[in-house]
């Protein structure tokens, strides 16, 4: 499969700091791919280059055969952008939106309003078209933002943070939106969601600090953990005490409690027997292995929790 997104060595500094550091990726067309990093690890950077709103300082990519430094006005022409702020007219209707984002792209009557008409309906927006975005509600501005994105038959689509701030509710339609685009068009992820990140993409990078930590599937690069042996501890007696104990013990890599429920990483499944040996069998209420997700592998990497802010 030929690719829709190639980075070569790019490179962002400003000053002395390096947002990122001679990042190279290649994206397969049709898929939905991921990027994660905690705050700072230079997503939004490597967006902003890859849909031409900044230069890098060196280094080129190539965005559906186009490259973003001699060809930008190609580039735009072939992707829609999701940011992540909802960055509507709001002295225009909805329709009033997708048509001037038509128009813009040098559409015909003809060719955008039938397709605005599709996208409304699909966003379940029809019955809101003539309304302002003020009225609406925080989740059917950010489908209206889809919509937008979406009116040019893009063939590639950037989604920066695509369901921050949305209710549960919202960001399960955002979701069903995504798989409907899945295989028509190449989709370019980012999100602090990591649920979000393991339903919807093919591929995934984690990045900290401008460069890439892990590449795979969500199943590759939970299976790569396994190995870390996670143990889900629940005490009969105090908590507290026990993580003082067990915070000594050199067969611990990690420990975290939550009230009398302790979750260990050991250094491996030889640490098993000195661990009960440690934990008095009164005290013990259940232990069981824990199978790692793909926030463990983000906190593993990059030893940061997943934030919003």
């Amino acid at each position: 499969m030929s690719s829709a997104i190639t980075l070569r060595e790019i490179t962002k500094v400003y000053g002395t700091f390096t947002a990122v550091d001679r990042f190279s990726l290649e994206v397969e067309r049709g898929t939905v791919f991921g990027l994660l990093g905690p705050n700072g690890a230079g997503k939004t950077t490597l967006i902003k280059i890859l849909t031409t709103l900044m230069r890098p300082t060196s280094g080129d990519a190539v965005v559906e055969g186009h490259s973003i430094l001699t060809a930008a006005k190609k580039v735009r022409e072939v992707i829609g952008v999701v940011p992540q702020e909802n960055n509507l007219d709001r002295y225009l209707t909805a329709r009033e939106n997708l048509v001037l984002h038509g128009k813009l792209h040098g559409m015909s009557a003809a060719r955008y309003n039938p397709r605005i008409d599709e996208l409304l309906e699909m966003t379940g927006l029809t019955s809101r078209q003539h309304d302002f975005p003020d009225t609406f509600s925080g989740g059917m501005q950010r489908r209206l933002v889809v919509a937008r994105s979406l009116v040019h038959n893009p063939l590639v689509l950037f989604l920066d943070e695509p369901t921050t701030g949305l209710d549960p509710q919202s960001r399960r339609a955002l979701w069903d939106y995504i798989r409907q685009l899945r295989h028509s068009m190449t989709v370019f992820l980012t999100t602090h969601y990591m649920d979000e990140a393991d339903t919807l993409c093919d591929r995934i990078v984690i990045m900290d600090n401008g460069v890439s930590l892990a590449d795979g599937s969500a199943a590759a690069l939970k299976e790569a953990l396994s190995h870390a042996h996670v143990y889900e501890v629940e005490l009969c007696g105090d908590g507290a005490a026990y993580q003082k104990i067990l915070e000594e013990q050199p067969f611990i890599t990690s420990i975290e409690r939550s009230e009398n429920c302790l979750r260990l990483t050991l250094n491996g499944e030889k640490s098993l027997k000195p661990l009960m040996d440690v934990i008095a069998g009164a005290d013990l209420k259940r232990i069981s292995l824990k199978e790692p997700s793909l926030e463990d592998v983000f906190i593993a990497l990059t030893g940061k929790k997943v934030r919003n802010a």
